[in-house]
């Protein structure tokens, strides 16, 4: 069994070496975005959203060159655990997604994804084996088309130097950066 180019093994000892653990969101997002992955054609360029922000942004970074960085990768905080692959012109492509309704065979899987057994009572390596054993199984597979506009890229068009804290900053939001309007995340300016 393969996820992409990588035996399930190489996968997860990637994923771990890149999300500090093998966690069993990001074993899953690799049968997710291997699935996703066979429906682009060769050559096609391609986007992805991801509807979580937890583990599976990741899997889509291992396995893609969909990025966060490079903005290939967006991330729509839904609350599903699901990832979209989708052509950059035709904005068409292949939404796939955790289905609640075909974990009743895995009842592993079924009590960490729907959190009714406590992390602390669960056997990580139990539910790992029964995520490989279930692979593609476990998924829901839809096409979609992403609405235009909706994921354009956005690029700066000027830059100024902030006159409050000497950095530089997008001169459209404004007379100082947006750090020293107040929507810093620190408690003291650095």
């Amino acid at each position: 069994m393969l996820i992409l180019s990588y035996t399930v093994e190489e996968y997860i000892d990637l994923a771990k070496s890149f999300h500090g653990v093998s966690a069993p969101g990001i074993v899953i997002g690799g049968f997710m975005v291997d699935r996703a992955v066979r429906d682009i054609p060769d050559g096609v360029l391609y986007d992805a959203i991801c509807e979580t922000r937890t583990c599976l942004p990741d899997a889509i970074q291992l396995l893609t060159p969909c990025t966060i960085g490079n903005g290939w990768l967006t991330v729509v905080h839904l609350g599903r655990f699901a990832l979209t692959l989708y052509d950059k012109h035709t904005r068409e492509g292949m939404r796939v997604f955790l289905d609640p309704a075909k974990l009743w065979s895995w009842p592993g899987i079924r009590n960490w994804f729907l959190k009714m057994k406590p992390k602390g009572e669960q056997d990580p390596d139990s539910l790992v084996r029964e995520i490989v054993e279930a692979g593609e199984r476990i998924l829901g597979i839809q096409q979609v088309r992403i609405r235009p506009g909706l994921f354009e890229k956005k690029h700066k068009k000027s830059v100024d130097i902030c006159p409050r804290c000497g950095e530089a900053y997008p001169a459209e939001d404004g007379r100082v950066c947006l750090a020293c309007q107040g929507n810093s995340p620190y408690l003291d300016r650095p």
